[in-house]
């Protein structure tokens, strides 16, 4: 059985976006990036709602002419080997290796799972609550950044289902963030 971990950073007021769409200020340090890099060895499916989806599309394939930051550098040939899925019904075309699916995506992506897929989301908030209101994600890797954006684009959206969640481990990365890492807690556990 394949394993769902919805990898998000955000800021300490809980967004994922600013007030006007920015998503500017999340710093990969070293050791971020070097987790970032472990938690998606080959084979592990990286998973996009079609607005995170078409962010990516527009910077990975071309990382190396767009920047010189360490992070994208080592990233860029592994976001461009890895297969991909995005969730979306107007999408029509994705290139990169890259699958679509719509229709009723929690059985979906619970059949990969079930097929032994090992997947991450990078990135859909409307996507993770559904997926959590089917109790199809495993973990959550929530990437805590130090500034409060004051508004904007919440982490998980008002009216996501409630979920209990045990908490699997905490760390600092470089200094400046922190990862809070939550399992799934038994239908028994919840709170």
């Amino acid at each position: 059985m394949g394993k769902l971990i919805h990898f998000v950073h955000q800021s300490l007021d809980g967004y994922i976006e600013g007030p006007n769409g920015e998503f500017d200020w999340p710093v990969m340090g070293a050791q971020l990036s070097a987790y970032s890099r472990e938690l998606t060895p080959e084979g592990t499916v990286f998973l996009y709602g079609r607005r995170v989806w078409e962010m990516m599309a527009a910077f990975w394939p071309e990382a190396e002419k767009l920047s010189d930051d360490p992070h994208d550098l080592a990233f860029a040939p592994l976001w461009r080997a890895a297969p991909k899925v995005v969730v979306s019904t107007t999408l029509t075309a994705a290139g990169f290796n890259t699958r679509i699916i719509s229709g009723n995506p929690a059985e979906q992506i619970a059949d990969m799972k079930g097929s032994g897929a090992d997947l991450v989301l990078f990135g859909g908030a409307e996507l993770a609550a559904h997926l959590t209101r089917h109790r199809v994600i495993d973990e959550y890797h929530v990437v805590v950044h130090p500034l409060l954006l004051g508004g904007g684009r919440p982490a998980f959206p008002a009216g996501a289902h409630r979920t209990g969640l045990e908490l699997a481990d905490t760390r600092p990365f470089d200094g400046r963030t922190v990862l809070l890492r939550y399992r799934l807690a038994s239908s028994a556990d919840e709170a």
